[in-house]
């Protein structure tokens, strides 16, 4: 007979047993999350280091290691890049950041996200999209002495735009880059198309008969735009022209533009487009032009003197955030130390902080500091932030809906035109003119919340634009109307012309 002792010890083992195995089940089911395994090759030290040691008390032996997680609208290669430094730095490591875990969602999601879900910085997607986010109250001051410190380094302002948005003395963003807005030409395409580039020097040249002519004699667009609702940069480039040109002309010269262009999903597509030579030239901002340049050196990139702005592209900390100190190390950090990032070969962007040109990597990159100085003497125009905030989403909707989802109808009808008066000859100038400006005047409809008959004028867009942030739901009631009202107006446009 066993003893009480040995009874209790094959108790103690068969419970041992149990509990084994509920783990192991626990484990199969529901599996732990693990950090991404970092397979970029490990960077060298920083040899001159552009920071000094932190302010805030630093963490001498971390308790717990953070992942920060970071809302985004920057391509992967910055993402990367960015982390693989990172993580290789002394802030890092001294406010217990293990990991930077990266969302990358459209602009219009932001609010609600940061709202219902822990997000520690707010990074990239320019000045509009965070002064949205700045009047929607989910974003932080920046006040810790080590962010406080990093932002004396960046310059309040560069080319008539601020860098610093600042409300009741305190900082709420901060540019991390600057950017400008052109397109960038293939000059070999041009060549074979025996088109002279040279003649490209506004937003009106991209949308000139002489591209469309073109067009018609290649068989495929030449130019190539982005649709905005799903690109940032594309977005603010049609309200730089809205503004350069006033409401109504910079409706008819977007019309143009994607009468002549293939639309693309994304911004990177079009220059990629301009790269590999399926376009002859392509809207980008800065940075996409540059790399563009980089990588086929018959690309160059052209600001259109007059009529474009320089961007600072923001960087913050939101109200949902369980780690502040650690997402502002994060921010210093960006905009110190880490603007090395910008001067990777496959990313080159223009830094905020002129610094970094005095370090070794900095040194290495004359073409990105002589474009950073042609930048910061750029003719860049006057541009209202506010104005272009308050009927963003309706302008984007609307573009789309007219412009994008009945790109065929359009092309159809400007094609059409075209050849009837330059290839056929059968309309007069007069004629061609006046049907010119049917197919790009903005059409009327009945607006299915007043059920009056209304143009897309400035006023309504803004008025819209308010109820779309109340009522997100009316969006496809709206595009719905206006896509048909475009529709019908272009088909009129081909019936004219007998097509």
């Amino acid at each position: 007979m066993p003893t009480t002792k040995q009874k209790l010890f094959a108790i103690a083992v068969i419970a041992a047993l149990i509990v084994s195995s509920i783990a192991a089940t626990i484990v199969f089911f529901f599996p732990r999350q693990v950090a991404p395994v970092q397979t970029t090759p490990t960077p060298p030290k920083v040899s001159t280091p552009m920071t000094t040691t932190p302010a805030h008390t630093a963490v001498e032996a971390c308790e717990e290691w953070i992942t920060l997680t970071i809302l985004t609208r920057h391509p992967t290669e910055i993402l990367e890049k960015t982390r693989q430094l990172f993580l290789e730095s002394d802030i890092a490591k001294k406010y217990c950041i293990k990991d930077l875990k990266f969302i990358q969602l459209p602009p219009g999601w932001w609010v609600n996200y940061i709202k219902n879900h822990t997000v520690d910085v707010a990074w990239g997607g320019g000045p509009t999209l965070f002064d949205s986010l700045l009047k929607a109250g989910v974003l932080r001051p920046l006040e810790g002495e080590l962010v406080a410190k990093a932002l004396k380094e960046v310059p309040d302002v560069i080319a008539g735009a601020p860098m610093k948005r600042v409300v009741d003395g305190k900082v709420y963003w901060v540019a991390a880059a600057i950017a400008s807005f052109g397109f960038t030409v293939n000059k070999d395409v041009a060549k074979r198309l025996g088109y002279d580039w040279h003649k490209l020097k506004t937003w009106r040249d991209l949308a000139s008969d002489d591209l469309g002519l073109l067009m018609l004699k290649v068989g495929v667009p030449v130019l190539g735009i982005a649709d905005p609702t799903m690109s940032t940069s594309n977005t603010r480039m049609y309200e730089i022209i809205l503004q350069a040109y006033g409401w109504e002309e910079g409706w008819r010269t977007l019309i143009l533009m994607g009468a002549n262009a293939k639309i693309y999903s994304g911004s990177s597509d079009v220059r990629d487009a301009v790269i590999n030579g399926e376009a002859m030239v392509g809207i980008t901002i800065d940075f996409y032009g540059y790399t563009a340049q980089k990588l086929n050196p018959a690309c160059i990139y052209i600001l259109p003197k007059g009529e474009t702005i320089v961007n600072g592209d923001p960087i913050a900390v939101t109200i949902s955030t369980k780690h502040p100190e650690a997402a502002e190390a994060f921010v210093a950090w960006v905009l110190t130390e880490g603007q090395k990032v910008w001067l990777d070969p496959s990313i080159n962007r223009l830094p905020v902080n002129p610094k970094v040109f005095e370090t070794p990597e900095g040194r290495e990159r004359q073409d990105l500091y002589k474009a950073y100085l042609r930048t910061i003497k750029a003719k860049a125009m006057e541009f209202n932030d506010t104005l272009a905030l308050m009927y963003e989403d309706a302008m984007r909707l609307y573009f789309k809906a007219t412009i994008v989802d009945v790109n065929d109808v359009l092309k159809s009808a400007w094609k059409a035109l075209l050849k009837a008066y330059y290839v056929e000859k059968r309309i007069d100038k007069r004629t061609f003119e006046e049907l010119k400006d049917k197919l790009t005047s903005l059409p009327t409809f009945v607006d299915p919340i007043t059920g009056e008959q209304t143009k897309f004028t400035i006023q309504y867009a803004i008025k819209v634009n308010q109820m779309l942030l109340k009522e997100p739901g009316i969006a496809d009631k709206l595009m719905d109307v206006w896509r048909e009202a475009a529709r019908q107006q272009y088909l009129e446009v081909l019936k004219s012309l007998g097509s």
